[in-house]
């Protein structure tokens, strides 16, 4: 969807200072720098109700960096859809349950899937380049999913929660300063920036 002129226009007017966030279509928007917020921009920033939403995303891809080292030097591939299928199946399960639409829910949750990868592919390339960088260490993959499946009900809750805030036209806006925020105070790299935008597209309904 392409940022409308409206959209684009309430952006800017909470505008502290440049930063840029993607929308869906890759088109960029200008939003706040959180470090820089007045005290009302940053009240309405942790009141925001796709906080929660936004949170539940970034430790869901804190995640890839442990599925990465868990699966690095192994047979187990980067992609692996018949996993990915019953992450799917589970959280469209979830979702009806909790009167939610599961597939809406079964997108967003292929946003989150992709994103977790975005870190992975990074890792596994960077970690080729330079072997003196890769982990020395595997976690338990085993383990970790148990980690990731009790953020992933948490994000399905959350999404079901804020179901008629993802319909309005203030989600995109709310969207992008939430996950400033977010950048800001979980200090994220280039990486997991880029795979959070990516995480995010489908949260809003317009």
């Amino acid at each position: 969807m392409r940022t409308t002129t409206p959209l684009r226009r309430a952006l800017i007017t909470v505008t502290a200072t440049a930063a840029v966030v993607l929308t869906a279509t890759g088109s960029a928007v200008a939003v706040p720098d959180p470090g820089t917020a007045t005290a009302p921009h940053t009240a309405a920033l942790s009141l925001s109700p796709l906080r929660p939403v936004v949170e539940l995303a970034a430790d869901r891809l804190a995640t890839a960096d442990l599925v990465a080292a868990a699966k690095w030097g192994t047979d187990s591939p980067i992609d692996d859809p018949a996993r990915e299928q019953q992450v799917l199946d589970n959280v469209a399960a979830q979702a009806q349950q909790l009167g939610a639409d599961p597939d809406e829910i079964r997108v967003i949750f292929r946003d989150q899937i992709e994103a977790n990868k975005v870190v992975q592919r990074d890792l596994f390339q960077r970690w080729t380049d330079h072997p003196d960088q890769a982990p020395t260490t595997k976690p338990d993959l085993s383990v970790v999913r148990q980690e990731i499946n009790r953020i992933t009900g948490a994000l399905v809750q959350a999404l079901a929660d804020t179901s008629a805030a993802r319909g309005t036209f203030a989600c995109r806006p709310e969207l992008a300063l939430a996950a400033l925020r977010v950048r800001h105070e979980d200090h994220l790299d280039a990486l997991h920036t880029r795979a959070l935008i990516r995480a995010l597209p489908s949260i809003c309904r317009d």
